[in-house]
Protein backbone atom coordinates (compact mmCIF):
# COMPACT_ATOMS: atom_id res chain seq x y z
CA UNK A 1 0.00 0.00 0.00
CA UNK A 2 1.55 3.63 -1.24
CA UNK A 3 2.05 6.40 1.47
CA UNK A 4 -0.48 7.81 0.14
CA UNK A 5 -3.94 5.34 0.58
CA UNK A 6 -1.99 4.83 4.12
CA UNK A 7 -2.76 8.17 5.11
CA UNK A 8 -6.19 8.45 3.47
CA UNK A 9 -7.22 4.98 5.96
CA UNK A 10 -5.66 6.36 8.84
CA UNK A 11 -8.16 9.69 8.01
CA UNK A 12 -11.21 7.49 7.33
CA UNK A 13 -10.51 5.57 10.65
CA UNK A 14 -10.15 8.78 12.77
CA UNK A 15 -13.38 10.46 11.14
CA UNK A 16 -14.92 6.92 11.77
CA UNK A 17 -13.97 7.29 15.60
CA UNK A 18 -14.88 10.94 16.50
CA UNK A 19 -18.67 10.33 14.80
CA UNK A 20 -18.73 7.49 17.09
CA UNK A 21 -17.98 9.34 19.80
CA UNK A 22 -20.39 12.00 19.24
CA UNK A 23 -22.95 9.06 18.61
CA UNK A 24 -22.27 8.30 22.48
CA UNK A 25 -22.20 11.73 23.56
CA UNK A 26 -25.77 12.22 22.05
CA UNK A 27 -27.22 9.17 23.49
CA UNK A 28 -25.99 9.94 26.93
CA UNK A 29 -27.48 13.10 27.01
CA UNK A 30 -30.71 11.41 26.20
CA UNK A 31 -30.55 9.07 28.67
CA UNK A 32 -29.98 11.74 31.37
CA UNK A 33 -33.63 12.91 32.70
CA UNK A 34 -32.22 16.12 33.93
CA UNK A 35 -29.06 18.56 33.56
CA UNK A 36 -29.50 19.38 37.79
CA UNK A 37 -30.84 17.28 40.39
CA UNK A 38 -34.29 18.18 41.57
CA UNK A 39 -33.08 18.68 45.07
CA UNK A 40 -29.79 21.34 43.85
CA UNK A 41 -32.56 23.32 41.27
CA UNK A 42 -34.97 23.70 44.50
CA UNK A 43 -31.95 25.87 46.42
CA UNK A 44 -34.07 29.54 45.57
CA UNK A 45 -37.08 27.88 47.88
CA UNK A 46 -35.61 25.18 50.42
CA UNK A 47 -31.88 26.54 50.82
CA UNK A 48 -29.93 27.03 53.83
CA UNK A 49 -29.28 30.83 52.98
CA UNK A 50 -33.01 31.11 52.29
CA UNK A 51 -34.48 29.52 55.29
CA UNK A 52 -32.72 28.70 57.86
CA UNK A 53 -29.74 31.20 57.98
CA UNK A 54 -32.45 34.10 57.80
CA UNK A 55 -34.59 32.68 60.85
CA UNK A 56 -30.57 33.08 62.94
CA UNK A 57 -29.98 36.15 61.54
CA UNK A 58 -33.38 37.44 62.78
CA UNK A 59 -33.58 35.41 66.01
CA UNK A 60 -30.57 33.96 67.57
CA UNK A 61 -27.44 36.18 67.06
CA UNK A 62 -24.83 33.30 68.86
CA UNK A 63 -25.85 30.52 66.77
CA UNK A 64 -25.18 32.69 63.79
CA UNK A 65 -22.11 33.48 65.39
CA UNK A 66 -21.05 29.69 65.88
CA UNK A 67 -21.83 28.80 62.24
CA UNK A 68 -19.79 31.84 60.08
CA UNK A 69 -17.60 32.31 63.21
CA UNK A 70 -18.63 36.09 62.89
CA UNK A 71 -21.28 38.52 63.69
CA UNK A 72 -24.19 39.19 61.07
CA UNK A 73 -23.15 42.83 61.02
CA UNK A 74 -19.56 41.46 60.08
CA UNK A 75 -20.60 39.22 57.59
CA UNK A 76 -22.55 42.27 56.10
CA UNK A 77 -19.13 44.45 56.16
CA UNK A 78 -17.25 41.65 54.36
CA UNK A 79 -19.53 41.37 52.10
CA UNK A 80 -19.38 44.79 50.55
CA UNK A 81 -15.82 44.78 50.40
CA UNK A 82 -15.56 40.89 48.75
CA UNK A 83 -18.99 41.06 46.98
CA UNK A 84 -17.14 43.15 43.77
CA UNK A 85 -14.73 40.03 43.48
CA UNK A 86 -17.16 37.26 43.50
CA UNK A 87 -20.16 38.61 41.49
CA UNK A 88 -20.93 36.61 38.61
CA UNK A 89 -23.18 37.46 35.11
CA UNK A 90 -26.49 35.63 34.71
CA UNK A 91 -26.48 33.26 31.89
CA UNK A 92 -29.23 32.46 29.40
CA UNK A 93 -29.19 28.87 31.12
CA UNK A 94 -29.56 29.75 34.66
CA UNK A 95 -29.01 32.62 37.24
CA UNK A 96 -25.69 33.05 39.00
CA UNK A 97 -24.97 32.31 42.31
CA UNK A 98 -25.31 35.18 44.31
CA UNK A 99 -21.84 36.46 46.22
CA UNK A 100 -23.64 36.18 49.80
CA UNK A 101 -24.16 32.39 49.15
CA UNK A 102 -20.93 32.15 47.99
CA UNK A 103 -19.31 33.77 51.26
CA UNK A 104 -21.49 32.16 53.28
CA UNK A 105 -20.34 28.34 52.45
CA UNK A 106 -16.85 29.72 52.40
CA UNK A 107 -16.71 31.10 55.63
CA UNK A 108 -18.78 27.71 56.73
CA UNK A 109 -15.60 25.79 55.35
CA UNK A 110 -13.36 27.51 57.17
CA UNK A 111 -14.99 27.26 60.43
CA UNK A 112 -15.81 23.83 60.38
CA UNK A 113 -13.34 22.20 57.64
CA UNK A 114 -16.54 19.77 56.72
CA UNK A 115 -15.91 18.15 53.42
CA UNK A 116 -16.76 19.56 49.66
CA UNK A 117 -19.53 16.84 49.77
CA UNK A 118 -21.09 17.52 53.37
CA UNK A 119 -21.52 21.35 51.84
CA UNK A 120 -22.91 20.18 48.71
CA UNK A 121 -25.90 18.80 50.50
CA UNK A 122 -25.86 21.55 53.40
CA UNK A 123 -26.14 24.44 50.64
CA UNK A 124 -27.75 22.45 47.55
CA UNK A 125 -24.75 23.38 45.03
CA UNK A 126 -23.15 20.21 43.21
CA UNK A 127 -19.59 19.98 44.91
CA UNK A 128 -17.94 20.71 41.40
CA UNK A 129 -19.15 24.49 41.72
CA UNK A 130 -18.65 23.86 45.67
CA UNK A 131 -14.61 23.29 44.81
CA UNK A 132 -14.61 26.29 42.54
CA UNK A 133 -16.51 28.72 44.58
CA UNK A 134 -13.93 28.02 48.18
CA UNK A 135 -10.66 28.85 46.89
CA UNK A 136 -12.03 31.35 44.64
CA UNK A 137 -13.68 33.12 47.73
CA UNK A 138 -10.93 32.63 49.72
CA UNK A 139 -8.37 34.79 46.93
CA UNK A 140 -10.96 37.65 46.76
CA UNK A 141 -11.21 37.31 50.77
CA UNK A 142 -7.32 38.01 50.91
CA UNK A 143 -7.27 40.55 47.73
CA UNK A 144 -9.69 42.85 49.54
CA UNK A 145 -8.22 42.43 53.07
CA UNK A 146 -4.22 42.67 52.52
CA UNK A 147 -3.78 46.27 52.18
CA UNK A 148 -5.59 47.22 55.11
CA UNK A 149 -5.67 44.78 58.03
CA UNK A 150 -2.08 42.37 56.85
CA UNK A 151 0.08 45.69 56.05
CA UNK A 152 3.85 45.29 57.32
CA UNK A 153 5.53 47.99 59.16
CA UNK A 154 8.07 50.13 57.03
CA UNK A 155 8.99 52.78 58.61
CA UNK A 156 10.55 53.15 61.83
CA UNK A 157 8.32 54.67 64.20
CA UNK A 158 6.13 51.96 63.75
CA UNK A 159 8.24 49.41 64.55
CA UNK A 160 9.61 51.62 67.76
CA UNK A 161 5.79 51.19 68.72
CA UNK A 162 5.69 47.42 67.87
CA UNK A 163 9.52 47.19 70.28
CA UNK A 164 7.38 49.63 72.96
CA UNK A 165 4.61 46.84 73.36
CA UNK A 166 6.68 43.90 73.67
CA UNK A 167 8.46 46.06 76.63
CA UNK A 168 5.41 47.88 78.21
CA UNK A 169 3.87 44.06 78.33
CA UNK A 170 6.16 41.13 77.64
CA UNK A 171 9.20 42.81 79.56
CA UNK A 172 11.55 42.01 76.53
CA UNK A 173 13.03 44.81 74.97
CA UNK A 174 14.25 46.00 71.38
CA UNK A 175 11.82 43.46 70.43
CA UNK A 176 10.06 43.81 66.64
CA UNK A 177 7.71 40.43 66.55
CA UNK A 178 7.47 36.82 67.92
CA UNK A 179 8.31 34.15 65.24
CA UNK A 180 7.11 30.96 64.52
CA UNK A 181 6.02 28.44 61.63
CA UNK A 182 4.01 25.05 61.41
CA UNK A 183 3.70 22.30 58.09
CA UNK A 184 -0.09 22.50 57.19
CA UNK A 185 -0.69 19.29 56.16
CA UNK A 186 -2.84 18.76 52.93
CA UNK A 187 -3.52 15.59 50.73
CA UNK A 188 -0.23 14.26 48.45
CA UNK A 189 -0.18 16.16 45.33
CA UNK A 190 -0.29 14.37 42.39
CA UNK A 191 3.05 13.91 40.58
CA UNK A 192 5.25 15.67 43.53
CA UNK A 193 7.28 12.48 44.57
CA UNK A 194 8.60 13.73 47.82
CA UNK A 195 8.49 17.75 47.03
CA UNK A 196 5.56 18.20 50.00
CA UNK A 197 6.98 15.03 51.61
CA UNK A 198 7.59 16.63 55.67
CA UNK A 199 9.89 14.94 58.36
CA UNK A 200 6.71 13.77 59.87
CA UNK A 201 5.91 11.76 57.14
CA UNK A 202 2.48 13.65 55.79
CA UNK A 203 2.71 16.79 52.72
CA UNK A 204 2.88 20.03 53.86
CA UNK A 205 3.34 23.42 53.17
CA UNK A 206 4.33 25.87 55.51
CA UNK A 207 3.30 28.81 57.17
CA UNK A 208 5.30 31.26 58.98
CA UNK A 209 4.35 34.15 61.03
CA UNK A 210 5.30 37.05 62.80
CA UNK A 211 2.98 38.36 65.23
CA UNK A 212 2.96 41.76 67.46
CA UNK A 213 2.82 41.68 70.97
CA UNK A 214 -1.21 42.15 70.34
CA UNK A 215 -1.79 39.32 68.96
CA UNK A 216 -1.77 40.49 65.51
CA UNK A 217 -0.03 39.11 62.21
CA UNK A 218 2.31 41.97 61.01
CA UNK A 219 3.94 39.30 58.45
CA UNK A 220 3.21 35.70 56.90
CA UNK A 221 4.72 33.34 54.18
CA UNK A 222 2.85 30.56 53.31
CA UNK A 223 4.17 27.96 50.40
CA UNK A 224 7.05 26.60 51.53
CA UNK A 225 7.65 23.09 50.47
CA UNK A 226 7.70 20.69 53.20
CA UNK A 227 10.91 18.52 52.58
CA UNK A 228 12.99 21.38 52.63
CA UNK A 229 15.05 22.32 56.10
CA UNK A 230 13.10 24.98 58.22
CA UNK A 231 15.94 27.24 58.15
CA UNK A 232 15.94 26.73 54.32
CA UNK A 233 12.63 28.32 54.20
CA UNK A 234 12.78 31.08 56.56
CA UNK A 235 15.77 32.00 54.71
CA UNK A 236 14.45 32.00 51.16
CA UNK A 237 11.33 33.93 51.99
CA UNK A 238 10.95 37.56 51.53
CA UNK A 239 11.20 38.81 55.41
CA UNK A 240 14.86 37.00 55.88
CA UNK A 241 16.00 39.06 52.71
CA UNK A 242 14.16 42.61 54.09
CA UNK A 243 16.04 41.90 57.53
CA UNK A 244 19.05 41.02 55.84
CA UNK A 245 19.56 43.76 53.28
CA UNK A 246 17.95 46.22 56.13
CA UNK A 247 14.87 47.28 53.43
CA UNK A 248 12.34 47.45 56.31
CA UNK A 249 13.55 50.87 57.99
CA UNK A 250 14.37 48.96 61.21
CA UNK A 251 15.52 50.75 64.12
CA UNK A 252 19.03 51.05 64.33
CA UNK A 253 21.47 49.67 67.16
CA UNK A 254 20.91 51.15 70.63
CA UNK A 255 21.96 49.97 74.08
CA UNK A 256 19.32 48.44 76.70
CA UNK A 257 18.60 50.48 79.53
CA UNK A 258 21.75 51.09 81.52
CA UNK A 259 23.91 49.48 79.41
CA UNK A 260 26.92 50.67 76.84
CA UNK A 261 26.67 47.65 74.42
CA UNK A 262 24.80 48.45 71.35
CA UNK A 263 22.16 45.71 70.58
CA UNK A 264 20.23 45.69 67.48
CA UNK A 265 16.11 45.22 67.70
CA UNK A 266 15.34 41.67 67.36
CA UNK A 267 12.80 38.84 66.75
CA UNK A 268 12.60 35.96 69.01
CA UNK A 269 11.39 32.45 68.08
CA UNK A 270 12.09 28.81 69.38
CA UNK A 271 14.66 26.24 68.84
CA UNK A 272 13.40 25.65 65.16
CA UNK A 273 15.13 28.97 63.60
CA UNK A 274 18.88 29.88 63.70
CA UNK A 275 20.29 32.10 66.10
CA UNK A 276 20.73 35.09 64.08
CA UNK A 277 21.92 38.91 64.56
CA UNK A 278 18.55 39.83 64.38
CA UNK A 279 16.84 36.23 65.19
CA UNK A 280 16.95 35.51 69.71
CA UNK A 281 16.49 31.55 70.39
CA UNK A 282 16.71 30.14 73.67
CA UNK A 283 19.69 28.60 75.01
CA UNK A 284 19.83 25.24 74.26
CA UNK A 285 19.58 21.87 76.41
CA UNK A 286 18.67 21.53 79.99
CA UNK A 287 21.04 22.26 82.84
CA UNK A 288 21.91 25.98 82.38
CA UNK A 289 23.31 28.03 84.78
CA UNK A 290 20.54 30.36 86.30
CA UNK A 291 21.00 33.62 84.11
CA UNK A 292 20.66 31.36 81.18
CA UNK A 293 17.50 29.77 82.35
CA UNK A 294 16.16 33.83 83.16
CA UNK A 295 17.02 34.32 79.40
CA UNK A 296 15.25 31.49 78.32
CA UNK A 297 11.77 32.41 80.37
CA UNK A 298 11.83 35.78 79.39
CA UNK A 299 12.30 34.82 75.70
CA UNK A 300 9.18 32.49 76.41
CA UNK A 301 7.19 34.97 77.21
CA UNK A 302 7.57 37.27 74.59
CA UNK A 303 7.97 34.43 71.97
CA UNK A 304 3.97 33.04 73.62
CA UNK A 305 2.33 35.69 71.45
CA UNK A 306 2.80 34.06 68.38
CA UNK A 307 2.06 30.59 69.78
CA UNK A 308 -1.63 32.24 70.42
CA UNK A 309 -1.67 33.28 66.86
CA UNK A 310 -1.98 29.67 65.81
CA UNK A 311 -4.07 28.71 68.41
CA UNK A 312 -6.64 31.06 68.20
CA UNK A 313 -6.37 30.72 64.27
CA UNK A 314 -6.85 27.41 64.48
CA UNK A 315 -9.64 26.94 67.15
CA UNK A 316 -11.85 29.47 65.10
CA UNK A 317 -10.97 28.02 61.65
CA UNK A 318 -11.31 24.77 62.32
CA UNK A 319 -10.69 23.96 58.68
CA UNK A 320 -6.86 23.83 60.20
CA UNK A 321 -7.62 21.03 62.62
CA UNK A 322 -7.19 17.99 59.90
CA UNK A 323 -5.63 17.81 56.65
CA UNK A 324 -6.70 19.60 53.80
CA UNK A 325 -7.91 17.75 50.86
CA UNK A 326 -6.41 20.43 48.83
CA UNK A 327 -3.76 21.00 46.56
CA UNK A 328 -0.73 22.90 47.59
CA UNK A 329 -2.12 26.15 45.67
CA UNK A 330 -5.72 25.82 46.98
CA UNK A 331 -4.52 25.15 50.68
CA UNK A 332 -2.29 28.56 50.23
CA UNK A 333 -5.61 30.18 49.36
CA UNK A 334 -7.22 29.25 52.41
CA UNK A 335 -4.38 29.62 54.89
CA UNK A 336 -4.18 32.94 53.19
CA UNK A 337 -7.72 34.04 53.75
CA UNK A 338 -7.38 32.50 57.65
CA UNK A 339 -4.42 35.07 58.14
CA UNK A 340 -6.48 37.86 56.47
CA UNK A 341 -9.64 37.48 58.70
CA UNK A 342 -7.83 37.42 61.79
CA UNK A 343 -6.29 40.22 61.88
CA UNK A 344 -9.18 41.89 60.44
CA UNK A 345 -11.74 40.45 63.58
CA UNK A 346 -8.88 41.34 65.80
CA UNK A 347 -8.57 44.99 64.18
CA UNK A 348 -12.28 45.90 65.40
CA UNK A 349 -12.85 46.07 68.88
CA UNK A 350 -16.65 44.89 68.96
CA UNK A 351 -15.48 42.00 66.00
CA UNK A 352 -12.56 41.16 68.73
CA UNK A 353 -14.42 41.20 71.95
CA UNK A 354 -16.66 38.17 70.33
CA UNK A 355 -13.27 36.54 68.54
CA UNK A 356 -10.68 36.70 71.08
CA UNK A 357 -12.77 37.19 74.59
CA UNK A 358 -10.98 38.10 77.98
CA UNK A 359 -9.28 34.69 78.79
CA UNK A 360 -9.00 33.45 75.15
CA UNK A 361 -4.85 33.82 75.20
CA UNK A 362 -2.79 32.90 77.81
CA UNK A 363 -2.04 35.15 80.41
CA UNK A 364 0.13 35.59 83.82
CA UNK A 365 -0.80 36.33 87.25
CA UNK A 366 2.11 37.00 89.65
CA UNK A 367 4.11 35.30 87.17
CA UNK A 368 2.61 32.18 86.99
CA UNK A 369 0.81 31.14 83.44
CA UNK A 370 -2.84 30.76 83.60
CA UNK A 371 -3.34 28.53 79.88
CA UNK A 372 -5.88 30.68 77.65
CA UNK A 373 -9.04 28.59 76.45
CA UNK A 374 -8.33 27.96 73.36
CA UNK A 375 -5.98 25.25 74.70
CA UNK A 376 -8.79 23.41 76.26
CA UNK A 377 -10.22 21.81 73.14
CA UNK A 378 -7.68 22.08 70.68
CA UNK A 379 -4.67 19.75 70.25
CA UNK A 380 -2.52 21.54 66.76
CA UNK A 381 -0.18 18.65 66.71
CA UNK A 382 -1.99 16.80 63.60
CA UNK A 383 -2.30 19.27 61.48
CA UNK A 384 -0.25 21.91 61.76
CA UNK A 385 3.04 20.27 62.75
CA UNK A 386 6.02 22.78 64.62
CA UNK A 387 8.94 23.28 62.11
CA UNK A 388 12.14 21.25 63.02
CA UNK A 389 14.76 22.40 65.19
CA UNK A 390 17.75 24.09 64.01
CA UNK A 391 21.71 23.96 65.22
CA UNK A 392 23.04 26.93 63.59
CA UNK A 393 24.23 29.65 65.35
CA UNK A 394 26.83 33.01 64.83
CA UNK A 395 29.11 33.98 66.87
CA UNK A 396 28.18 37.80 66.55
CA UNK A 397 24.59 36.22 67.55
CA UNK A 398 25.75 34.57 70.68
CA UNK A 399 27.41 37.62 71.99
CA UNK A 400 23.77 39.75 71.28
CA UNK A 401 22.33 37.03 73.35
CA UNK A 402 24.74 37.40 76.44
CA UNK A 403 24.09 40.93 76.66
CA UNK A 404 20.56 40.39 76.49
CA UNK A 405 20.95 37.99 79.19
CA UNK A 406 23.31 39.99 81.34
CA UNK A 407 20.45 42.65 80.78
CA UNK A 408 17.36 40.50 82.05
CA UNK A 409 19.53 39.65 85.51
CA UNK A 410 20.58 43.50 86.17
CA UNK A 411 19.08 46.32 88.71
CA UNK A 412 17.48 48.21 85.30
CA UNK A 413 16.27 44.80 83.41
CA UNK A 414 15.16 42.13 86.01
CA UNK A 415 11.58 41.42 86.81
CA UNK A 416 10.39 40.37 90.64
CA UNK A 417 9.18 36.93 89.68
CA UNK A 418 11.26 35.56 87.10
CA UNK A 419 13.50 33.81 89.82
CA UNK A 420 10.54 31.73 90.96
CA UNK A 421 9.90 30.71 87.29
CA UNK A 422 13.31 29.18 86.71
Amino acid sequence: MSAKKSRVAAIAIIATLIKRKKVRRLESAKKRKCWVKEWISERDEKGLHQNLLKELQNGDEATYYNFFRMTVSDFNFLLEKVKIYITKQDTAMRPAIPPNERLALTLRFLATGDSYHSLMFLFRFPVSTVASIVPETCRALYKCLKREYLKVPNSTSEWLKIASDFESIWNFPHCIGALDGKHVVMKAPSNSGSTYFNYKGTHSVVLMVLADANYKIIYFDVGGKGRISDGGIFNACSLSYALQNEQLNVPEEQPLSGRDLKVPYVLVADDAFALKKYIMKPYPFRNQPAPNRVFNYRLSRARRVVENVFGIMANRFRVLRKPLELGPEKTIDVVSAICALHNWLMAKKESKQKYAPNGTFDKEVDGEVVPGTWRNDLTLEGNCIPIQRSTQNSTEAKDIREEFKNFFVSPDGEVSWQYNQI
